[in-house]
């Protein structure tokens, strides 16, 4: 569907300016460059001449070199304020038309079926999001409650060696629980690989996605200003001034059109991958949670050894100084 425009719903002054924050986030990037010193033509004050400089062999520089320099820093100057004059006339029609918007006076272009795409696509890394956070939270508990089992199987262990009257009693429960700490590892191997993918899916594809989307919607504003103000040069007098304006402006507005419409098309597609990517993705993590899980709480060893064998998960050999299921978050 091809965007439309409409009038905006008025809200409270406060939101504009932090929408205004973000859109307009930084000033014109210019390197930092030395100009000589007297500027456009002022005095050359601090200067020393070179004849008050007795015997010191020195000669006044050829006048031909002064001026190549003199023009070159007025040209970087110049070029300087040109970029500065540019991004501040940009940033003021962009904060003419999200006022404008903000309050209700203006018109923006929408993409209905993009703009729902958009923030079907954030609400759903907002949700993907908790569900990182709590899988995180069920590696690191389920971890500690390996360590524990681990420290009870040495510590029946230790008792059965000097319990000779308990010595079956504490070595079948310290079996018990060395066999549960093997299975516990295993299982975190494969909850760790989970949240590993839920975190690249999250932070990584879904952000990249969402970049193109903010320099979209920066776009758009950037469009909806310059669409603004062509119309309004078009229905003012036309003598040979406002005519020069009018071309200016319709040539403005023709690449800011331009560059909306190949961001509006970038997004779209990114979309459509980032919707193919996540459900392939999701499809293989949530089989795999689901049978490690599965297998665990079932007491079945050998399921669970062949879901990680399944999803080509490999944990490090044992004696490590840091268990192999468990990677830095």
């Amino acid at each position: 569907m091809p965007p439309r425009q409409r009038g905006a719903t008025p809200v409270a002054p406060w939101l504009a300016m932090k929408d205004l924050q973000q859109v307009m986030v930084s000033g014109p990037n210019l390197n930092e460059t030395s100009i000589v010193s007297g500027g456009y033509g002022g005095t050359a004050e601090g200067i020393i001449p070179t004849s008050t400089v007795k015997g010191s062999g020195l000669h006044p520089p050829h006048p031909s070199s002064l001026a190549t320099g003199d023009e070159a820093a007025r040209g970087i100057a110049v070029e300087k304020f040109d970029i500065v004059k540019k991004w501040g006339i940009n940033t003021y029609k962009c904060t003419k038309q999200l006022i404008s918007e903000r309050f209700g006076r203006g018109s923006r272009t929408v993409d209905l079926e993009l703009e729902t795409q958009i923030e079907l696509l954030r609400d759903t890394k907002r949700k993907y999001e908790c569900v990182l956070q709590l899988a995180r939270a069920l590696t690191h508990h389920f971890y500690s409650l390996v360590q524990t089992q681990h420290a009870l199987g040495d510590a029946f262990s230790d008792l059965s060696q000097k319990s000779p009257e308990l010595q079956e009693e504490f070595g079948c429960n310290a079996e018990t629980q060395k066999l549960l700490c093997k299975n516990g590892e295993t299982l975190l191997g494969a909850v760790n690989f989970f949240v590993s993918s839920i975190n690249t899916l999250v932070n990584k594809t879904m952000e990249d996605t969402l970049m193109t989307v903010k320099q979209y919607e920066t776009a758009r504003l950037e469009y909806d200003a310059y669409r603004t103000d062509l119309e309004e040069l078009s229905m003012g007098p036309r003598d040979t001034s406002t005519l020069c304006r009018l071309d200016a402006a319709q040539s403005h507005f023709q690449s800011h059109k331009e560059k909306y419409e190949k961001l509006r098309a970038d997004v779209a597609i990114k979309l459509k991958f980032l919707e193919e990517n996540k459900i392939k993705v999701m499809h293989k993590q949530l089989l795999l949670f689901h049978n490690a899980v599965s297998a665990y709480f079932a007491g079945n060893q050998q399921q669970l050894v062949q879901t990680l064998r399944q999803f080509n998960i490999k944990l490090k050999t044992p004696g490590a100084e840091k268990p192999s299921w468990l990677e830095e978050q």
